[in-house]
């Protein structure tokens, strides 16, 4: 199982109020309980998800999305020429927000089976099964 975690999931993971909290950690350890699994995401991630507390100075929190990032069945994906390619196409047929679009085409791209998200507008892309939160 490759299961894509938008950012906003691992959001959610780690600092997410109920139910959105115990339901991508839930996915999560199941994922990682699997042989072969593996939890992919974007190098836009990062960005996305330690902005906030390197914002705030909040040392604890940023060491907390650093332990999830290095976990040992977490994958980032690089922002490749093939990723934006995708994205453009996907930007252009359905209005998807820039930095959604570079998350589902990285998906694909990284052959996810399921593309986890908070953001039911996503569910409307043809290149990936998106599971909304």
């Amino acid at each position: 199982m490759r299961l894509y975690l938008d950012a906003c999931a691992i959001i959610y993971a780690i600092e997410g109020a109920e139910p959105f909290h115990s339901a991508v950690l839930r996915r999560v350890t199941e994922v990682e309980s699997l042989t072969g699994g593996v939890l992919l995401t974007s190098r836009l991630s990062l960005l996305e998800c330690r902005v906030k507390p390197i914002r705030q100075n909040n040392t604890e929190l940023l060491s907390r999305y650093n332990d999830f990032f290095t976990r040992t069945k977490v994958e980032i994906v690089e922002i490749s020429s093939a990723v934006i390619d995708r994205a453009t196409t996907l930007r252009a047929a359905l209005n998807f927000k820039t930095a959604d679009s570079i998350h589902v085409a990285t998906a694909h791209e990284a052959h996810a089976d399921v593309f986890l998200t908070g953001d039911a507008s996503l569910a409307r892309c043809p290149d990936v099964r998106v599971d909304v939160l």
